[in-house]
This record gives C-alpha cells, structure tokens and sequence, in this order.
C-alpha cells in the first residue's frame, strides 16, 4: 500500500534515515491517508532520542521532553517528532507516571488507543500493520488495540475517544471495546472537564451527531451529563410529540448545521422539561416555563464543562428563546420578535426552532410527507453575463429590473416607487435569504440568456422619461448605461406561456 506523505514530512524522514535512524508517520494521519481524508497533523515517531533529533535539525522546538517530543521546523511547517516510547504505570487514570524509551516500533504502536491508529509508514519498509488496523477500517469499526479493559484503565478519556470516532467516521465501536465502554464509564470522573469538552464537541460537530445516543446507551452521560438522562426518562404524553423529551432531542441535534452553538443549543433545549412537566384532566403533559428553566440549566452545564463565555452566552440564549413562536407572521410580528431575540441571534434562532418542528410529531406534517425527504430548493437569478473582461452586469441589477418591470405592468407603479422601495427589500434579502442559500439541496438559476433584451423593451421607456431633478436619475442613468450594451429584442410572442419571464412581462399559464 502507498501512501502520499507531504514533501516536507517526508524530507524530516529522510534526514533521519541517512543518519542511521528509523522514522516513519505514525497515527491518525496514517488512518486518514488510507480513507482519503485530509489529515490535519502529520506526527513522526522514530527511535532516534530527542537530543539526537534536535542535532541533526537547524530549528526545533521543545514543545513535550517529557514525553520524548520534539517539533521540527521544515520552513513554516512544524511536524512534532516523538522518540518510539513505553508508558509506565497509570496511577490517575490519566497519565503514565513516567515515559520511558523504547527501541521497538512495536511496543510503540502497541501503547496506542485503536488499531485504526496504530499504524505507521514509510516509503521505504512501506504500512506497518502490526494489530489489524486496515481490516477494521475496511469492516468500519473502532476496536482497541489489545484488551480494552487496559486501554481505558490507562487513560480514561479513550472511552469518549472511541465515541468521537465513531461519529466522525460513521464506524461502529466493536463489541467487546463497547461493552467495556460501559463497564468504566465511571473513569470519566478522573479526566478533566475541559479535555470532556473537546470530545463531545468534536462528536457534536461531525456529520453524525446521532451517534451521541451511544454516550447514553453506555452509560458515559450519567457520569458527564445526568440530565439527558433524565431527559430519557421523561415521556410527552402530548398530541405534538410521539417520543421522550431525550428521543427528540437526537432527532433535534440532526436537523441543525454543523455549528458549535446550534449543536450545542439542539442538546440542551429541553433540558427544563423534565422538571416542569404538568399533567392536565385530559392526560396531556404541558411544560410551561421549560426554555427559561433550560437557559438556566444549559448555563450551568456549559459553565461545567468550562466553555468559552462567547459560545456559552449564545447557547443559552438560543435555549431561552427556542420556543418563542408565539408573534404574528407579519412586518411588524416579525420586527418585534427580531428586537426581542435580537437580529444576531435570529438566524440560529429560526434554524434550531425548525428542527425543534421537525422533531416533533411526524404525523402533524401532512400526510405523506417523510421529514427526511424535504428537499430544499434556493432559486435566484445567477446573471451569467459581462460586459466585457473587467466589467460584470450585477445579478442585482437583474432582480431590479423584474421588478420594476412587474410593479409598473401588475400594479401601475413607477419606477420612482420601486426604487425608494428596493434598499429595504435588498437588507430583507440580506437578513431573510441570502444567510440560508447554504442549507438549500440545490440552487436554481432562475435567469434566462434574453432576459434582459425582452425586458429592455419593456422597461427603457420607463427609464428614459425619469427626469433629471428626480432623487432617483443618477441611478436610473446607471441601468440605463448597461442596457445601452443590450440589444431590444420584441419576441414576446415567441416566450412560451411557461417561462420564468412570464412572471414579470404577463402571460404565465400558472395564473390560471
């Protein structure tokens, strides 16, 4: 098998070789080459000690001695260079009571986590596999290298570890590694709250968030968050709900984007319900006052897990806020709920309150309708034409122009009308569709090649009659100057009844 190593990493091997020592890459970076991932650290493990690494290169910084590293500057690139190592005894649960040398590639890889990570590479001896590391990649499955009793009695954090992985790689964690998941989950306590953080966060944040479910089922949440638990435990015997408070939280967490404070926010948004659930004479469970109780809740619990202040205050005010519906879906319902939640905040706000929609009762959506095949279409017009080399007609100048074309033929107004009106429709635009044109499946191009020769003969009347004192002339004269370049094309009778123009110059059959 080949792997391709980056130049300069390749480079550090080199020169280590030529001095008699061996070195190869080693680790995830060795994993992710494989699965044709794009690694994020290329590390190197090589039996030379790190005073005779630091010889033979002009720039290293001591950045880990005590754990036989050493960071070899190759340019602007650094590459951390460990010496092949044992642990000694782990007697935190955490960390070995001292790292001693070892000459042996293998006792080296035999010391790591997952197999999927114990493998090492050079060009020259070509994959060192020595614990099965390709075949569980090939079959898609987290497994420790080793009984996984000592892998976890040695350090703790290696139980979220196999987690993450799994999340991040869509691989299912091997039986016997799960099982004894669950049999230390309780270790958890002796790792630090911040190291807890970055893992559910890396979990949080992959492409499979559901994966989460897995913390529960071994019993990882009740040691690091007992109120999902207890999230689990409590029904909604309520008409807008089929699953427990925990149930539609998983579903929550993938009906969001991969973003730290969305995520977070999908997670903790019904952490109040448990403790404010009510039962009315009809048997319906109702949970008022839940989200101002979960802002409480969501705080101490980032506060726990030492989240940074920025990410912790907007978590918590998308928690307190998740369930605020209740404004009219008009101009001014909408401005008040934007002052109320804050215009920062609303965009987040809309995306978690719609997969808060989503996962609630399926069968309140009409009938049919599966959630997951909700297929989400941005359409806009992309104005693929230029003046010439330097000079690009504006997509923007395209939708005025529609809509100028529109107001005057549907509704009899001028053009001076619908250009004091367009700054407020572009910030609408801004604030309303152009943040979400990210979450659409795909985009549509809405504009045609003879659009703006069909319209030109619709709308230079109109353009040319604007008078000089008129407030709005200089950019009429604007518009006016692009379509100079354009040539009128009357062939109204030629669109068909179907096209898009239809829409602004008359005659689409979809009015009828």
């Amino acid at each position: 098998m080949q792997i391709q190593i980056p130049e300069k990493a390749n480079e550090i091997i080199a020169t280590l070789a030529e001095a008699g020592y061996e070195a190869y890459v080693v680790g995830g970076c060795v994993r992710d080459a494989i699965l044709g991932r794009e690694a994020a650290d290329w590390d190197i493990t090589t039996n030379a000690r790190p005073e005779q690494v630091k010889a033979l290169f002009p720039t290293t910084v001591d950045t880990g001695l005590q754990h036989r590293t050493v960071t070899v500057l190759n340019g602007k690139e650094g590459f951390e260079v460990t010496t092949y190592r044992i642990d000694g005894e782990y007697l935190d649960g955490r960390h070995p009571e001292q790292v001693l040398f070892t000459p042996n590639l293998l006792e080296d890889l035999k010391r790591r986590d997952f197999t999927i990570n114990a493998m090492a590479y050079n060009e020259k001896e070509g994959l060192v596999d020595a614990f099965g590391g390709i075949g569980d990649l090939e079959r898609g499955q987290i497994r420790c290298v080793g009984d996984p009793r000592e892998r976890f009695t040695e350090d703790a954090l290696r139980i979220l570890r196999a987690v993450r992985f799994s999340a991040q790689l869509d691989f299912e964690i091997e039986a016997e590694t799960k099982a004894a998941l669950a049999e230390f989950a309780t270790r958890l306590t002796k790792v630090s709250a911040e190291r807890i953080q970055v893992e559910l966060m890396k979990l949080l944040t992959s492409d499979h968030p559901e994966v989460f479910r897995v913390v529960w089922e071994t019993g990882i949440t009740a040691v690091i968050l007992p109120e999902f638990d207890t999230c689990m435990e409590t029904p909604q015997h309520n008409p807008h709900h089929c699953w427990n408070v925990g149930e539609h939280i998983l579903r929550t967490l993938t009906g969001v984007e991969k973003d730290k404070a969305l995520r977070w926010a999908a997670l903790l948004h019904d952490m109040g319900k448990p403790a404010t659930c009510t039962t009315d004479e009809q048997g319906i469970d109702h949970f008022h006052g839940h989200a101002k109780l979960g802002a409480e809740m969501a705080n101490g619990i980032l506060r726990r897990l030492k989240f940074d202040n920025d990410t912790r205050k907007r978590v918590v005010r998308l928690v307190e806020f998740h369930d605020d519906r209740q404004f009219p879906l008009n101009h001014r319902g909408v401005r008040r709920a934007i002052h109320r939640i804050g215009a920062d905040l609303f965009p987040d706000y809309l995306k978690l309150a719609r997969a808060d929609a989503l996962a609630q009762n399926p069968a309140l959506l009409p009938e049919g309708i599966d959630p997951k095949a909700i297929f989400r279409m941005y359409v806009s017009p992309l104005l693929p034409l230029n003046l010439d080399n330097h000079n690009r007609i504006p997509t923007s100048y395209l939708r005025l122009l529609r809509r100028i074309v529109r107001d005057y033929e549907t509704r009899g107004a001028s053009v001076q009308h619908t250009l004091s009106m367009w700054d407020s429709v572009r910030r609408g635009e801004k604030r309303w569709i152009f943040p979400y044109q990210e979450n659409a499946d795909v985009i549509f191009n809405s504009s045609t090649l003879y659009e703006l020769a069909v319209l030109k003969k619709h709308i230079f009347p109109l353009l040319t009659a604007v008078q000089p004192e008129d407030e709005c002339y200089d950019e009429v004269r604007n518009i006016v100057k692009i379509l100079n370049y354009i040539q009128e094309a009357d062939v109204d009778d030629e669109i068909p009844p179907t096209s898009l123009v239809r829409e602004f110059i008359g005659g689409n059959t979809f009015y009828r």
